[in-house]
């Protein structure tokens, strides 16, 4: 696993946008962040098209999985399919509120890219045959069914309701602040790079899911440019104003709990693997990624 994962991480594409806080070196104050328009660059020269990968062999492979299995690997499934469908929705407001035109151009590629999961997703469930629903929005439906409640708390009982404020007043930042917080550096940064590190580990390990291994490379490619975002974005408005810098904390210690909550699958039993590591050993990962983040953004970490 080292050497593919060393290959897949190092590629220079990657790299640059591997989010400056999951490296070791922001341990030490070793930042590079890109500037906003260097990001829209970088979204230009990562393009790629859901309709080129050939799901043949992971149709086999899925169903020569265990049924057990198959109902376990849902979990992770629903929430990056459910969790990229939701946010591909709510980044409009996100966009109009962001201040500098830099911001906005970017975010519109997001909001593109956030799309392109959802149809990614899409078509692993539709010619892999693992739901029973036959359209988009009735697959949204069945797979909603293996979400646990802190994955609605997060999106629905947070998220959501500041978005909501966003599109009635685009012009209040400190909101603007808090959802970023929420979803570029612990929605998307914490918890979904995490997922996405252990999923595609594990499936490379055991040579499965091939085309999905491969879509899903991708959309961790764009989702690190997202995460360097805002990165980026909490530390020039961090530095912009205090009470900015309080936002991002007091967010961090709203949403920790259901964050954590997250990690853990609805079938998780104490002393369980999920997917060949355990759940301290998932959260170790996420919260030094975080730590690392909040390094680079320039603020300590959150106690909880």
């Amino acid at each position: 696993m080292g050497d593919t994962v060393t290959a897949r991480t190092e590629r220079a594409d990657f790299q640059a946008t591997s989010d400056p806080a999951l490296m070791e070196g922001a341990d030490r104050g070793e930042t590079n962040i890109l500037s906003y328009a260097e990001l829209y660059k970088l979204w230009e020269r990562q393009q790629w098209r859901t309709q080129d990968l050939d799901f043949t062999q992971d149709r086999i492979d899925w169903h020569g999985f265990p049924e057990q299995e198959r109902y376990e690997r849902m979990y992770g499934l629903s929430s990056f399919f459910i969790g990229e469908q939701r946010v591909a929705s709510e980044l409009g407001p996100m966009m109009r509120a962001a201040p500098d035109e830099e911001m906005r151009l970017f975010l519109c590629t997001q909001i593109a890219d956030e799309a392109r999961h959802v149809a990614f997703f899409n078509r692993f469930y539709e010619e892999v045959g693992v739901l029973e629903s036959d359209t988009l929005r009735d697959r949204l439906e069945e797979t909603s069914q293996h979400l646990n409640e802190n994955f609605g708390v997060l999106f629905d009982g947070m998220l959501k309701p500041r978005v909501d404020k966003l599109a009635a007043d685009p012009t209040d930042l400190e909101t603007l602040v808090e959802a970023v917080t929420l979803y570029h550096m612990v929605i998307e940064g914490m918890l979904a790079l995490t997922g996405q590190h252990f999923i595609i580990s594990y499936n490379e390990d055991l040579g499965v899911l091939p085309a999905f291994v491969e879509g899903f490379n991708n959309v961790a490619r764009d989702e690190h440019r997202h995460v360097a975002f805002g990165a980026r974005f909490l530390r020039d408005m961090a530095r912009r104003d205090e009470r900015y810098a309080e936002a991002i904390q007091r967010t961090l210690v709203e949403c920790g709990p259901a964050a954590d909550g997250v990690l853990a699958p609805p079938w998780y039993e104490e002393g369980q693997d999920l997917f060949g590591v355990s759940l301290e050993e998932t959260r170790a990962f996420a919260m030094k990624a975080l730590e690392r983040r909040l390094k680079v953004v320039g603020l300590a970490p959150a106690a909880s």
